[in-house]
């Protein structure tokens, strides 16, 4: 053989085995992974065109489903903000005494853990995060090698009489309002500015020999529901409707129900009581106008992505942190474990492989982070990491995992084909409360079968099997 040939096959074996420290190859320009575009919604539902919601105005979304495999039972695994963030981006269960309320730091309640972009930074991506990733915005700071939040007050009022008595206060006070209709830019908000710090970031990493990670976490539709007057013009009052759960049925637990104090902190909301149908209806059209505003703002950044050239080298992951209740079971917001309040929107589009597929398979939020890695062609996956990859489901396989576990507070949730079995329980783990509904017959979840003597031998076995899928620490202080 020709020796300078010889040398050329010899140099080129040597760099396609060399190895990173994780036993993976290491990243070169002419095999570079998949980028990754990892899109987090505040408060979302799964309220959508493509979730048999014909009324919800979101365009973009629905285009993007259209390309996706959309996931019609995918579950949060605790449905407070805070909490679910760093579930997801951990890969582990919430516990008795872990990632418990809004204020969780992946940080601090699991130190010893390495999140999903801190995997990926360990493995050759660039990990940007914008917006609200994790709730506290210097959360496991190190995973990521920029992190921007826009500046200004985080309930983001336009008009003067809200600024003026709302101040700077995190929460609402004196006054002010649950929503606001104000006739000003896309920009004017916040998930206007994320949006355009997204398409500027996607620009400079453009050029990167490095994939990317770039995190985009949208604001809206949470609290308040303020956004530009278009948008609230894209419904009509009159034909809002109050949803046909409007009610609490006297079989289900009281434990079951709050007093939805997140919307009471606002000036405009009554402090105790039911909300009044025509200020229930207000709430319900400034939710839907959040979520025409910020399906815009995804839009921009799909389009710049498609305009880059970027589509078929990056992969699309969009997600609500958790379900929201609008009026359902006469409550507002999360908080509780009726399915309204932990069923989300999950929406996978992954170049060459997914064109509008729908799987029924129960999908649990920790799911998110192994699939993600087996997508990129990423091993040795984190001990610590106690999701399963679906990524199976993209293959036509089924799913070898039937069940998902979520919690709040006291409460944890079965869920298992069409029944959703809830358990209050006390330190030691030992039940309280209960309440059981079969979605086959009940989908509205009215009637708790937990207590009716016909189904005792079935609530004994979900028991069990609740403690059997729950995690080995979930009692461990």
């Amino acid at each position: 053989m020709n020796r300078f040939l010889y040398i050329i096959l010899f140099l080129a074996t040597l760099l396609f085995s060399c190895k990173s420290e994780n036993n993976k190859p290491i990243v070169t320009q002419d095999k570079k992974p998949k980028n990754i575009l990892f899109i987090a919604v505040d408060d979302l539902r799964p309220e959508l065109n493509f979730y048999g919601a014909k009324h919800i105005i979101s365009p973009n979304l629905n285009k993007l489903a259209s390309e996706s495999l959309v996931f019609n039972r995918a579950y949060c695994n605790i449905p407070v903000c805070g909490a679910s963030r760093a579930s997801i981006l951990t890969g582990m269960r919430p516990t008795r005494n872990r990632f418990i309320d809004y204020s969780t730091r992946a940080d601090v309640d699991v130190p010893f853990a390495t999140s999903l972009p801190k995997f990926l930074k360990q493995n050759g991506y660039t990990t940007r995060s914008n917006g609200k990733i994790y709730h506290q915005i210097d959360d496991d700071s190190l995973a990521w090698d920029a992190i921007w939040f826009p500046d200004g007050n985080i309930r983001n009022y336009q008009l003067k009489k809200n600024i003026e008595e709302n101040g700077n206060a995190n929460l609402a006070v004196a006054g002010a309002t649950a929503f606001e209709m104000a006739e000003v830019n896309d920009t004017a908000y916040f998930d206007g500015k994320i949006a355009q710090k997204g398409i500027a970031e996607l620009k400079l990493l453009k050029n990167e020999k490095k994939p990317f990670f770039l995190a985009l976490g949208f604001m809206k539709p949470h609290l308040p529901f303020t956004a530009p007057k278009k948008y609230w013009d894209l419904y009509d009052r009159n034909e809002i409707e109050l949803p046909q759960s409007y009610v609490q049925p006297e079989t289900t637990p009281s434990e079951a129900f709050h007093n939805f104090g997140e919307l009471r902190n606002y000036g405009n909301i009554p402090k105790s009581g039911e909300i009044p149908d025509d200020l229930a209806k207000e709430l319900i059209h400034g939710y839907y106008a959040c979520v025409s505003y910020v399906d815009a703002q995804i839009g921009l950044v799909l389009d710049e992505l498609k305009r880059l050239d970027l589509e078929d080298d990056t992969i699309v992951v969009l997600w609500g942190d958790h379900g929201w209740n609008l009026g359902d079971h006469k409550l507002w917001c999360k908080h509780v474990t009726f399915e309204t309040a932990l069923r989300t929107p999950l929406l996978l589009k992954v170049p060459g492989k997914t064109s509008g597929q729908t799987t029924d398979a129960i999908t649990e939020y920790i799911d998110i982070y192994p699939s993600i890695a087996e997508l990129v062609d990423i091993e040795n996956v984190p001990k610590t990491v106690q999701g399963k990859s679906f990524v199976p489901l993209l293959k036509g396989e089924k799913s070898s995992k039937d069940w998902a576990v979520s919690k709040f507070k006291d409460a944890v949730t079965y869920i298992k084909g069409d029944l959703f079995y809830t358990e209050w329980i006390k330190d030691d783990g030992t039940a309280y409360a209960r309440m059981l509904f079969d979605h086959s017959t009940d989908s509205l979840e009215l009637d708790n079968l937990a207590e009716k003597p016909e189904y005792h031998q079935k609530v004994n076995l979900l028991s069990k099997e609740l403690r059997q899928n729950w995690g080995k620490d979930f009692l461990n202080k």
